[in-house]
């Protein structure tokens, strides 16, 4: 399978100057928007609502810092507001890679299309 990888626009609900714009790899793996703990001052003062442990790619255990409430909008879709999860992340040749998870693409009515590796929009929620 190919990268699909997404413009996204991340805002601090309560402090709308604080701001990040990036590129992001989608990642139906993942469950949240995961963001480089590097990055979260950039963000403002947020608040933290847990700590969890996650397993990795490599089977690994770490620990994440969820964060909101912030108003996320993947480029050509509509704004939703959710968390962040924050992690420990080695930038990779000076670049780090923020993940787009599937609880954000589902709340954001957006589907992964295999075949043509884009983003598509989902025209009705399901709620059976």
């Amino acid at each position: 399978m190919g990268r699909i990888v997404a413009s996204i626009k991340i805002e601090n609900v309560t402090d709308p100057n604080s701001k990040i714009r990036c590129d992001a790899l989608v990642d139906t793996g993942a469950s949240h928007l995961v963001l480089p703990s590097a990055w979260r001052e950039r963000l403002g003062k947020l608040d933290e609502i847990a700590t969890i442990q996650l397993e990795i790619a490599s089977q690994e255990t770490i620990e994440g810092r969820i964060c909101g409430p912030v108003r996320i909008q993947i480029e050509g879709f509509r704004p939703i507001y959710n968390e962040v999860l924050f992690i420990e992340m080695k930038p990779e040749n000076g670049e780090y890679e923020p993940l787009i998870g599937y609880i954000i693409l589902e709340q954001s009515q957006i589907a992964v299309d295999l075949l043509g590796h884009r983003l598509i929009p989902v025209k009705r929620m399901d709620l059976k």
